[in-house]
């Protein structure tokens, strides 16, 4: 069991991330596509209004590279913490491990 809970934690880490992507891809969708309700390609205010459209774009990818960042550090610290676990108390590793196993579902 031990030797699986690594790669399975970091399998759940990616899909966590591939998640909040795919959630933040479905939202830059409906953005699009509420900017070009007018006509396609087209995007009224002129200049100021397709500055503004790119502006959100820019922000909403900045604050998903800031979000993945934090999760990663945050996941990262999770392997080590119960790695350090696993060495220090292998029969609360294990409980753990359990737990997680079957009482989170």
């Amino acid at each position: 069991m031990k030797k699986f809970f690594g790669p399975l934690l970091t399998a759940g880490t990616l899909l966590a991330l591939l998640y909040t992507v795919y959630g933040y891809r479905e939202q830059n969708e409906k953005l699009k596509s509420e900017m070009n309700t007018v006509a396609p390609g087209f995007l009224e205010g002129g200049d100021i209004g397709k500055a503004n459209y790119i502006d959100s774009l820019t922000h909403l990818i900045d604050s998903l590279h800031d979000e993945a960042f934090t999760a990663n550090n945050a996941m990262g610290r999770y392997e080590l913490s119960l790695q350090h676990l696993e060495e220090v108390n292998p029969k609360a590793a294990k409980q753990f491990n359990d737990y997680l196993s079957n009482e989170t579902e």
